[in-house]
């Protein structure tokens, strides 16, 4: 049975493009993603919209290295998705900080913002699934 190597070379692209948008959206227009900063973290909140969005800029170009690039005997692929796993885990407070925040304000808004909070954990297992596929596919590729 043949390796599909488009489908290696495609794993993750998805990913990383939807991380690449909303990272570069992070520097575009920062306004809404400051207001998602929890107040308890320090300083400035555009520090920690800027910060998020590079972070998820770096994941994305590590979603996007070849299959068969490796550091520290693994795929850089991998390495990114176990980084976009622990990156959506990290912001989940900024979106439980929108649900609370947006709470007095008129429908819908509330209803959208406490409605993302489930959707969230989709990310989560979207991380963990590609990982476990670049893993898989890793070891089928010289």
């Amino acid at each position: 049975m043949g390796v599909n190597k488009a489908g290696q070379d495609t794993v993750g692209r998805g990913m990383a493009i939807m991380l690449l948008i909303t990272g570069a959206a992070h520097f575009i227009v920062p306004s809404p993603v400051n207001d998602l900063v929890p107040s308890f973290l320090p300083g400035d909140p555009r520090v920690w919209t800027y910060t998020s969005g590079l972070a998820e800029i770096v994941v994305a170009l590590l979603l996007l290295a070849p299959l068969y690039k490796k550091v520290a005997g693994r795929a850089i692929r991998l390495w990114g998705a176990y980084l976009a796993l622990a990156l959506f885990i990290a912001v989940y407070p900024a979106n439980i900080n929108m649900a609370i925040e947006r709470s007095p304000r008129d429908m819908p808004e509330p209803l959208l913002a406490y409605a993302r909070l489930p959707l969230q954990f989709g990310l989560f297992y979207w991380a963990w699934a590609l990982a476990k596929d670049i893993k898989l596919k890793s070891l089928i590729t010289p």
